[in-house]
């Protein structure tokens, strides 16, 4: 067994602990999820579904998984994602969590889309208005 070493029982082992930067260094296509962004957390249409129904009115765990064909320990998955992001906040009521749109997540986000709108309105206008051969 030359070369080989073999761990043993009292032997303490480091458990590995994954960043964004250790995935995408050793997977350099797999994307990593980043907390806190909104569009990567809409990126999913599970988050999609959920963001909508919830745009209706606030709801339980339970009842969104109702609407969606995927478990509640799933939805609850999403629900975490989308919490990070900043998009949905969530209140204690009894035994359930009741999850509803967070309106300054949201805010941010449509912010960030205005934003790129009135830049391709401003790009349309600047090359509408150059002139052309046929104008000089």
């Amino acid at each position: 067994m030359s070369g080989v070493s073999a761990v043993g029982a009292d032997s303490l082992v480091s458990p590995v602990v994954l960043t964004e930067a250790s995935v995408s260094r050793s997977f350099p296509f797999v994307a990593t999820y980043q907390a806190g962004d909104g569009w990567n957390a809409l990126g999913d249409p599970t988050r999609r579904a959920i963001i909508a129904c919830l745009a209706e009115r606030p709801r339980a765990v339970g009842e969104l998984a109702d609407e969606l064909p995927i478990s509640r320990p799933a939805v609850s998955q999403h629900l975490k994602v989308l919490k990070d992001a900043g998009l949905v906040t969530d209140r204690a009521d009894g035994t359930r969590r009741v999850y509803r749109l967070n309106p300054a997540g949201v805010a941010a986000l449509r912010d960030q889309l205005d934003t790129f709108w009135n830049r391709a309105l401003d790009s349309y206008q600047e090359t509408v208005e150059q002139p052309t051969e046929e104008n000089s």
